[in-house]
């Protein structure tokens, strides 16, 4: 009879000392320099967000939900989704704009893993491209690290170019594509996966707050630096798609 030896033992995980579930997170608002978030509410939202998004209906192309027919179908989506806890949606609003310009939720959230995700991220013309957005996807980062998460999550159909770049962009690390994931609409859905964890966040929000200074934008509000340009030296490797 072979000896067994702690030679012959399978490789094991990392130990994680001291970690304990984060608490959940319960829709306090999250404030910034450009944006400020808070609790989706059907009643607070739904008429000022239905119009902003209307001169953008792509928008939902990709999204499990919309385009929305009339701001009443958009009101009654609206209530039954923010009277949930997992996703737990936030409105966006936009300080240089003065007007609420989308919305974004955590969802799959798992205290027990430390594991969160960013999604049903819904942006109109107002927010695109805009100061205000990234800040609020930092602020949204920066609460679950905070928290004591050890996992942020984004994922995208991964036909969704724009939605693999704005990952890429944030600092997030590629970390593949899950074939065949869902049925979205009616149409196959391949999935993109990125990540960021919670050794990386201290040097990516260095990078997010060199990027926010007043000093990295011009009288015009152009920046000077690209966010992209700062994580870059973070996240561990690029999306073989974009190039």
């Amino acid at each position: 009879m072979d000896r067994f030896t702690n030679s012959d033992r399978p490789a094991l995980g990392a130990e994680v000392p001291g970690f304990a579930p984060p608490p959940v997170p319960d829709g306090s608002p999250l404030e910034g320099a450009f944006c400020r978030l808070e609790k989706l509410s059907a009643d607070e939202h739904a008429a000022a967000l239905f119009k902003a998004n209307a001169p953008a209906p792509q928008m939902w192309d990709y999204m499990p939900v919309g385009p929305f027919a009339s701001a009443a179908q958009y009101h009654r989506w609206m209530r039954e989704a923010s009277a949930g806890a997992d996703p737990l949606h936030y409105a966006i609003w936009c300080k240089d704009a003065g007007a609420w310009g989308g919305s974004a939720s955590f969802l799959r959230i798992k205290p027990q893993a430390g594991s969160i995700e960013l999604g049903y991220i819904a942006l109109s013309p107002v927010l695109q491209r805009s100061r205000a957005a990234t800040e609020a996807f930092f602020l949204m980062m920066d609460w679950a690290f905070g928290a004591g998460y050890r996992r942020f999550e984004w994922k995208c159909n991964a036909l969704n170019m724009p939605s693999r770049r704005a990952a890429q962009r944030l600092g997030l690390t590629y970390e593949g594509v899950f074939r065949q994931a869902d049925v979205v609409k009616g149409r196959n859905r391949d999935t993109a996966w990125f990540a960021a964890i919670d050794s990386e966040w201290p040097a990516l929000r260095e990078a997010f707050a060199a990027w926010l200074a007043p000093s990295n934008f011009d009288a015009s509000g152009q920046q000077r630096e690209r966010l992209g340009d700062l994580t870059g030296l973070v996240r561990q490797g690029g999306d073989p798609a974009l190039g």
